[in-house]
């Protein structure tokens, strides 16, 4: 692990044990055994870290959507991959994300500016996906775009809320009851016939 992920590693454990005002970057120094040098070399300041961690997971959800746009034509096809990441994301950075819930009102607002572009971008292609969908039959009509979107996010997002790695249910098994809920209830008739004849509902791990 290069000094730079030390410091994002401590500075997880640190402001979730003690808060991000209840932590200095001296405290971070200490735990990640490196200098004020060291740590400023990587990070102009606490805050500038603070909003790493919060991008470090946002960036790869964001990331992961454009990818499914790029590989797949089909809309379902899409969803499927981007509702995967978007659950998978609480297992692979799950310390991130319980600190972002926790200290993201300490979040300086130009930092809090680009986290939420990228919300409202990622927003935006759930959007994208669902309109292109009911365009082309993949999605039932009489569902307004706009509140499957962020019915979506809202049943999504409160994974962080219950999800322990530890559970009865692994990340894996999770994504998949959230796929199958949302396609059984967004798929046309005949788009459904499709899904469920293709490879991404055969990888699904109830």
């Amino acid at each position: 692990m290069d000094l730079r992920e030390k410091i994002i590693a401590s500075s997880l454990r640190l402001f979730s044990e003690k808060g991000f005002h209840g932590v200095s970057v001296q405290d971070l120094v200490n735990d990640s055994m490196t200098s004020k040098g060291g740590f400023y070399h990587h990070f102009s300041s606490k805050d500038e870290l603070l909003y790493v961690i919060h991008d470090k997971f946002i960036s790869y959800v964001l990331s992961e959507a454009h990818s499914a746009k790029e590989k797949y034509d089909r809309p379902m096809k899409q969803l499927h991959e981007i509702l995967k990441a978007s659950v998978h994301v609480f297992d692979l950075y799950n310390e991130h994300i319980t600190v972002f819930y926790q200290e993201n009102k300490y979040l300086k607002q130009e930092y809090e500016e680009i986290i939420k572009q990228k919300r409202n971008e990622f927003k935006r292609i759930i959007y994208e996906v669902i309109n292109d969908g009911q365009q082309s039959g993949d999605f039932r009509e009489s569902l307004p775009p706009t509140i499957t979107t962020m019915s979506i996010l809202g049943m999504v997002n409160w994974t962080y809320k219950w999800y322990q790695r530890d559970g009865d249910k692994n990340i894996e098994q999770v994504s998949s009851v959230y796929i199958d809920l949302l396609m059984h209830g967004l798929l046309t008739d005949e788009a459904l016939k499709d899904y469920e004849r293709s490879s991404l509902y055969a990888e699904l791990n109830f």
